[in-house]
């Protein structure tokens, strides 16, 4: 009676490790197709501070090169 948790543990370490297999083949999905890791929680604020963060590297780049 004395290992009767063991019955229970077995599945849940299952579904415990597939859940975090999922999680981390998602994320390097991710960061292979763009190229960094997903922003997570990103606002209206986040995606205007990252397109004018692109326009001034551009900017920069582009007189760099000049």
């Amino acid at each position: 009676m004395s290992l009767v948790w063991m019955q229970a543990a077995l599945p849940l370490g299952i579904i415990g490790g597939m859940l975090c297999a999922m999680g981390h083949i998602q994320y390097n999905i991710h960061k292979f197709a763009h190229g960094r890791p997903k922003h997570v929680c990103g606002d209206l604020w986040d995606t205007a501070m990252e397109r004018r963060d692109k326009k001034v590297i551009e900017k920069f780049t582009a007189a760099s090169h000049n």
